[in-house]
């Protein structure tokens, strides 16, 4: 296929309802933040998880768009994958512990393989020189964390359970009365959820990047997709309702760009709906409306009037 002509930037919009996003397991699984602004994170690796887990039940199977970092998975097996392709008869690969590429041309073919059958390798890059060597390569496609749009106010909430976990709980009497069995025996535990929480995540797709990893138009179309549609299979007690609300792109005209990303993210503009009408987070009169429970809650502005030459604005969604 051939590469990416144009480079993209994207702003991905998404809710969290009743749910932890993402747990951050330095502080007991809560959801992450920031704790100067009490904004809300979400890490690049966890959305890179979801476009991957969706692409793998998208495309499972077919050549190209196997993943690489998956769970299970042992990467050095993966990497002696492209050895034995490019080796077919060397029946010392099967059970070499260790390989490293005799020269930079063979070097280049098991990147080459890597990339060419690893949908997230092409797309995100990856470090591939863990025993079996087949190199590294910088991925076109760059994420941030996202954050949300305003503080978030994570709650816990205790839960328990009426089943037993063994036959002696189940017969563990209140002392004084062998007739009755306790009912507060049970194990309780506590799940995290913020009530609500729109998130904001920034993303570059260089087409210089993708001339050397092989990412596609097509896999482009793939990736917006994914981004789309990751939450739809990626349900879980634990994340609540977590949606994509928003998939703002900005194509360039040339491969390298027209105007730099944090220009082009600054024509986005979010801020809470009062009556109608928009208003900005960081307006002190914000304090006296209710907290924002639902997406209509606020509202989305793009300026396009002062997009600048060369840029194109697409709603994805």
């Amino acid at each position: 296929m051939t590469a990416l002509q144009n480079r993209h930037d994207f702003a991905l919009v998404f809710e969290v309802v009743n749910g932890n996003p993402n747990g951050d397991p330095d502080a007991g699984n809560l959801p992450r933040l920031d704790p100067e602004t009490n904004k809300g994170l979400v890490s690049d690796v966890s959305l890179k998880r979801k476009i991957r887990n969706y692409v793998d039940l998208a495309r499972t199977g077919e050549d190209g768009f196997h993943i690489y970092v998956e769970e299970g998975a042992i990467l050095n097996e993966k990497h002696r994958q492209a050895y034995k392709a490019l080796s077919p008869d060397d029946a010392k690969l099967d059970t070499a512990r260790k390989l490293n590429p005799k020269d930079d041309g063979e070097l280049a073919k098991l990147r080459g393989f890597m990339c060419a059958n690893f949908f997230d390798v092409r797309t995100f890059g990856a470090v591939m020189s863990t025993g079996i060597n087949c190199g590294q390569v910088k991925g076109p496609v760059q994420m941030t964390f996202a954050t949300s749009v305003e503080p978030i106010l994570p709650l816990e909430i205790s839960i328990t359970r009426m089943a037993a976990t063994n036959e002696a709980e189940k017969k563990e009497k209140v002392e004084g009365d062998d007739s009755v069995e306790r009912t507060d025996n049970r194990t309780m535990g506590r799940k995290h959820i913020v009530p609500y929480g729109l998130y904001v995540a920034h993303g570059f797709v260089s087409a210089k990047f993708a001339e050397r990893t092989g990412f596609s138009q097509a896999d482009l179309e793939l990736l917006w997709e994914a981004l789309a549609n990751m939450f739809e299979h990626d349900r879980a007690a634990a994340r609540g309702e977590m949606a994509t609300r928003k998939l703002i792109v900005f194509k360039h005209d040339s491969a390298l760009g027209n105007a730099p990303a944090h220009k082009l993210f600054d024509l986005l503009r979010i801020g809470r709906n009062v009556d109608g009408a928009f208003r900005s987070v960081d307006d002190k009169r914000i304090g006296n409306e209710p907290p924002a429970r639902r997406f209509s809650d606020y509202i989305v502005e793009i300026d396009r009037d002062a997009c600048p030459p060369g840029v194109e604005i697409i709603e994805k969604l």
